[in-house]
């Protein structure tokens, strides 16, 4: 069982993020946190597409270069889920400066108070 977490160590890795990352989303009572949160569980996953695609002693998938090719869908999945995940940062970014403008606070716990005394 060690020996196959320490040869595939890039997956304990991805876990880990996933982990931090949904701890962090939903522990953390500030929004700003779980944005953060929400990135690094993103993270996880894009490590984990990319370590599932490793081919030992792959080549890029050139036709001049010798087989084994390296499947590029992985890859381009994860460039594509790179801007989407960029896109998403800046939405929810954009709702956190709206909600503390309009309500003073970014904090779960006070915002509910401030909504329930409305």
């Amino acid at each position: 069982m060690i020996d196959l977490l320490v040869t595939r160590d890039y997956y304990v890795a991805a876990f880990l993020l996933l982990g931090i990352g949904t701890y962090v989303m939903i522990a953390a009572g500030n929004f700003v946190k779980k944005v953060i949160g929400m990135n690094i569980f993103q993270t996880g996953i894009f490590l984990f597409f990319i370590a599932s695609a490793y081919l030992d002693g792959g080549s890029p998938p050139v036709l001049t270069d010798i087989a084994p090719y390296v499947s590029p869908l992985p890859h381009v999945l994860i460039l594509t889920a790179i801007v989407v995940g960029v896109a998403l940062t800046a939405v929810a970014l954009g709702m956190i400066v709206r909600i503390y403008a309009e309500y003073g606070t970014l904090t779960e716990d006070t915002l509910k108070e401030v909504r329930d005394s409305e």
